[in-house]
């Protein structure tokens, strides 16, 4: 699952390594059936006057369609950004659905207090929380408060919307500045076509505006339960240590730190993603009878 502001267009490298990696010199048996749907207002699944979805509502939506209209009696669930908010709230709401889920984004609060006697890991990452919240939030502020306000300006500028997705690819893909060198032009222009031709830039918002009106999907005193894999990319946009997540995810079975890439990595490093995915769920299939 994406996230904003991407799309599937994430996916087009990634899925023929999942569904063959055979194809890519891998073992034919990690075969994946993938489904990779535009999430709920996003690009292909947004239309003029439908609902807006919380991401409470998109993972519910999803469970739905796995379960209900796909009929698999359990998936499991991967995503970065808003698709690893998702993964980790069907890992709440729905875990009898999961075999697991596995993230490159972790559903962590930045503003939850450190603890009382951090470790050296601990305290860089409140160091680098601060700084986040201080310099790369105004999108969320814009975005989660007058989202209307934005999207009929950017709905009217093709230049405009370009440049307030691209600025987000240079700053969180892992390309030292240089976005081009980790998107090439045409890449970065089909992503931005989703949401222009679409006209979805509205409905993509309402994911900020319902978590600032609201609460944070995964409810306070609960935690993700499910097994959880994690791909920890160098330039992801927040980075928390293990120990932190542990107090949100109880059943962390793999976490690998990974070379290069950043926000986008299925883009990114399409190849090391998908050797992640592969390894974490095989170990869930060689455990299970």
């Amino acid at each position: 699952m994406h996230g904003w502001p991407g799309s599937v267009f994430e996916f087009l490298d990634i899925i023929p390594r999942l569904t063959d990696p055979a194809r890519f010199g891998g073992d034919p048996a990690d075969a994946f059936t993938v489904v990779a749907p535009s999430l709920p207002g996003y690009g292909l699944s947004f239309r003029p006057g439908q609902p807006r979805f919380s991401i409470e509502a998109v993972a519910d939506c999803l469970a739905h369609l796995m379960t209900g209209v796909l009929g698999y009696p359990r998936f499991g669930a991967q995503g970065g950004d808003w698709g690893g908010f998702t993964a980790s709230r069907l890992g709440v709401a729905h875990p009898e659905k999961l075999l697991g889920i596995h993230l490159n984004l972790l559903s962590l609060k930045p503003d939850q207090p450190p603890p009382a006697n951090p470790t050296p890991e601990e305290a860089r990452y409140a160091e680098d929380v601060a700084i986040w919240l201080k310099e790369e939030t105004g999108y969320q502020w814009i975005q989660g408060t007058r989202p209307q306000t934005l999207a009929f300006g950017l709905s009217d500028s093709p230049a405009g919307l370009a440049a307030w997705i691209v600025e987000k690819f240079r700053a969180w893909s892992d390309c030292d500045g240089d976005v081009e060198a980790a998107h090439p032009r045409d890449r970065l222009l089909a992503n931005i076509a989703l949401y222009w031709f679409t006209g979805c830039i509205g409905a993509s918002f309402w994911p900020y505006y319902a978590r600032a009106h609201g609460s944070w999907p995964i409810p306070e005193g609960r935690t993700v339960d499910v097994p959880m894999g994690y791909a920890a990319f160098p330039k992801e946009i927040r980075r928390p240590p293990r120990s932190i997540a542990e107090q949100t995810y109880t059943d962390i079975r793999r976490w690998t730190p990974m070379a290069k890439g950043g926000h986008f990595a299925a883009m990114e490093q399409p190849e090391a993603l998908a050797g992640e995915i592969a390894a974490f769920f095989r170990s869930l299939r060689e455990a299970t009878p």
